[in-house]
């Protein structure tokens, strides 16, 4: 086991949580909802259109990015390159200014998509470097460290530009600079701390040119063989639809704290750091659970939690209520994440580990749509943000339904053995 490469890659979890903390879930979303655009109803509406178009974007790119990366093993190249334009484009979101709407979702949408194409190259390392019976805990301490990320983030934008009468490095309040700032501090961290996995971790060696048509031959191919693989199949259709209530979750949770609850930014940004707190103690837990009892066992407690406590915030009628709620979610979340990463790199084939991680990420946002624009939909027909969030309830239910008729055992022992089962 190469601890180094172990560091290295989880360091990268703990880089691009300042990314989700800080711009989708708590600060830059609450900021646009509130300054940049109208008003917060016409801002969540936007929001969650960009979030959509962005979520469509990654599911039609995942798989092919990784037949892509398999077929010339340009894993790392292409994880890179993601990161750079993700770093790139957050660092842009500092520039838009109170009703430049349409600038603001622009730049938005390019760093939302280059974050989550590049998980579909980072995921896929997850085979290589954890050996088979910790490769739960492993993932757990990805998440963990995300987590802490996100955290150590939040605490820096809180201390240097939020809540200081004159922020730091010579920004100020007017037009809301030292928010927007908040997003150069995210493309500093992201870019700094990702590096360990570029030094540590070892790609295998390039096997070749990448090859556009070779790539879409490959992905043909192994479009056709993944319906074989009948427990990846039956484990990414329950994906595709809990993980739907999960990002609707994250890309709304601070939205729906400060139109409901009316949250300042200083309390957005406190939920923001208990949240980190409880679900990085909640992944890290879970990764030894995991490898204890499964990651389909974990995944469904977890997927429980979750749906009280989506069920708590929609009837919530004070703050401590809702925080309540907010800490069961953030408890919840770190295992719902990091069991359902281990439970897919339990089910791979070896050697398609970007092709078939593609069609992980696939499976989390060609309906990643729905949750967004059914929340947008509702706030808009109802003009109420809690009317909106009652819809990623239904999104845990049905993810914890399908989840049911998952074989973990028969998963492993197909990827084990490099063969195809019975096509359902």
């Amino acid at each position: 086991m190469d601890r180094k490469a172990i560091f290295g890659w989880a360091m990268y979890d703990f880089a691009n949580s300042a990314f989700t903390t800080l711009v989708v879930t708590f600060i830059y979303a609450t900021y646009f909802t509130k300054a940049i655009a109208n008003d917060e109803i016409t801002g969540t509406v936007l929001w969650s259109r960009a979030v959509t178009i962005s979520a469509v974007a990654v599911a039609l790119l995942s798989p092919i990015l990784g037949a892509l990366a398999d077929q010339g093993r340009h894993r790392k190249q292409l994880l890179f390159f993601c990161t750079a334009a993700a770093v790139a484009s957050t660092a842009m979101l500092y520039t838009p200014l109170p009703g430049q709407t349409l600038r603001a979702l622009l730049w938005f949408g390019i760093a939302n998509t280059a974050f989550e194409l590049g998980y579909v190259f980072y995921n896929a390392f997850l085979p290589d470097i954890a050996p088979p019976d910790k490769i739960g805990r492993i993932s757990g301490l990805g998440w963990g460290l995300g987590y802490l990320g996100g955290l150590a983030a939040m605490f820096v934008a809180m201390v240097c530009l939020v809540n200081p009468a004159t922020p730091w490095f010579g920004f100020s309040r007017e037009l809301g600079q030292n928010i927007r700032a908040t997003n150069l501090l995210v493309a500093v961290w992201f870019g700094l701390f990702s590096l360990p996995l570029f030094f540590f971790v070892k790609a295998r060696a390039t096997a070749g040119q990448i090859r556009l048509p070779d790539a879409f031959r490959q992905l043909k191919t192994t479009f056709h063989e993944i319906r074989h693989f009948k427990q990846i199949v039956r484990f990414l259709a329950a994906h595709l639809l809990y993980n739907d209530g999960l990002i609707t979750i994250f890309a709304f949770g601070g939205i729906y704290a400060a139109g409901t609850f009316q949250f300042t930014f200083r309390e957005i940004m406190l939920f923001g750091i208990v949240l980190n707190i409880t679900a990085g103690i909640g992944a890290l837990a879970a990764g030894f659970i995991d490898d204890r009892l499964g990651g389909k066992a974990t995944i469904q407690l977890s997927l429980a939690g979750l749906a009280a406590a989506s069920l708590l915030a929609v009837f919530a009628q004070n703050k401590p209520h809702f925080w309540v709620a907010g800490i069961i979610i953030g408890i919840c979340s770190g295992p719902n994440q990091a069991a359902s990463r281990s439970l897919m790199a339990r089910f791979v084939p070896n050697e398609r580990e970007s092709q078939f991680f593609g069609f992980f990420s696939f499976s989390g946002k060609i309906t990643a749509f729905l949750g967004p624009f059914f929340l947008g939909l509702l706030t808009d027909l109802f003009d109420s943000q809690r009317l909106g969030v009652s819809a990623v309830i239904l999104f845990f239910v049905l993810g914890a339904v399908l989840l049911a008729g998952v074989d973990e055992q028969e998963g492993m022992a197909v990827a084990r053995a490099g063969t195809q089962v019975n096509s359902l």
